[in-house]
């Protein structure tokens, strides 16, 4: 299969990215980021955008694939509610609509959040627009459309691309709370299954990755 994935240049594309270059059911990745990712393989090829929302131009590059992980993504603490809004949803949803006009047989994968509110009703800020973001990518008529909602993610070894907040944790956590915790490796093998195989539901919670990873 063939492959974009967005935020290779944070911790959970990087890892996504690590494990697409591992797997050899795909032969192609393409990332798509927003400055440059220092890493030569010979699957991967890279895409500059500076604007996720204005894709013009970019069809030739971003046609011809089966997937899209869309990995990219933005913490909410100390954002408000308009700018989370547009980064989170619009953003997303603007490549969402231009790469289904493209590829209209791909699957798109979601990276989401633990405790996003599908009912968009909420109190939390952050959850309420995964939630929009969740209910309207399963709208989109794309092959396939799932949302990953995982937990802690314990990264691989080498990947270059994780804040120095976890790193105290990243052993520690998946042996105190298993339930809670995922491998970033998990989470690439979960997303290529989906692709594969196909999942019953379109939200996955922690359970539901690993179930899929291990499938």
């Amino acid at each position: 299969m063939k492959v974009i994935i967005t935020g290779a240049t944070g911790m959970v594309g990087e890892g996504v990215l690590f494990e697409c270059l591992e797997n050899q059911a795909v032969k192609e990745v393409l990332v798509v980021n927003r400055r440059y990712y220092d890493l030569e393989h010979p699957k991967l090829k890279e895409l500059i955008v500076g604007d996720f929302t204005k894709l013009e131009g970019f069809e030739s590059q971003l046609s011809g694939y089966d997937a899209c992980f869309y990995c990219a993504g933005i913490s909410s603490v100390g954002m408000n509610e308009e700018k989370y809004n547009h980064i989170t949803y619009e953003t997303t949803m603007a490549f969402a609509n231009q790469l289904v006009k493209w590829n209209s047989g791909m699957v798109f994968n979601f990276v989401s959040g633990g405790h996003t509110d599908s009912s968009e009703k909420g109190k939390i800020m952050w959850a309420r627009v995964k939630g929009k973001t969740e209910n309207a990518l399963m709208r989109l008529p794309f092959k396939a459309q799932y949302n990953f909602r995982p937990g802690f993610m314990k990264p691989f070894k080498q990947q270059k691309n994780v804040k120095a907040i976890f790193k105290p944790v990243i052993w520690i956590f998946p042996i105190l709370l298993p339930k809670l915790a995922l491998t970033l490796k998990q989470v690439g093998q979960a997303m290529i299954n989906a692709v594969l195989k196909g999942y019953p539901k379109q939200v996955l919670e922690i359970a539901d990755i690993k179930v899929l990873a291990a499938d």
